[in-house]
């Protein structure tokens, strides 16, 4: 029985977070936390590194600066691509 993978939103992340901390420190163990959250413990340990003590408006403002920096990475890459075929025909001239 395999399960469909989901994607959680930052927001998501961030509640799920202060859910489970919310759970353990009650007394529940890991184990049921994990099983009512619907997460690995790998999963919760993942975003505890990532998203650990962020509000969801750093979590957003983080997420959108990741997008920005992927664009910007790749518009970098392609005038890469654009100078090194420049160099190629000009080589041949």
């Amino acid at each position: 029985m395999s399960k469909k993978r989901r994607r959680h939103s930052a927001e998501q992340i961030i509640k799920k977070l202060r859910d489970a901390d919310a759970m353990l420190a009650s007394g529940k163990s890991v184990g049921e936390v994990l099983q009512s959250l619907e997460i690995s413990e790998a999963t919760l340990s993942r975003w505890r590194s990532q998203y650990g003590g962020m509000k969801s408006e750093e979590a957003k403002r983080l997420k959108s600066l990741e997008e920005e920096n992927a664009r910007l990475k790749k518009i970098v890459a392609d005038q890469a691509l654009d100078i090194s075929m420049l160099k190629e025909i000009a080589k041949g001239n």
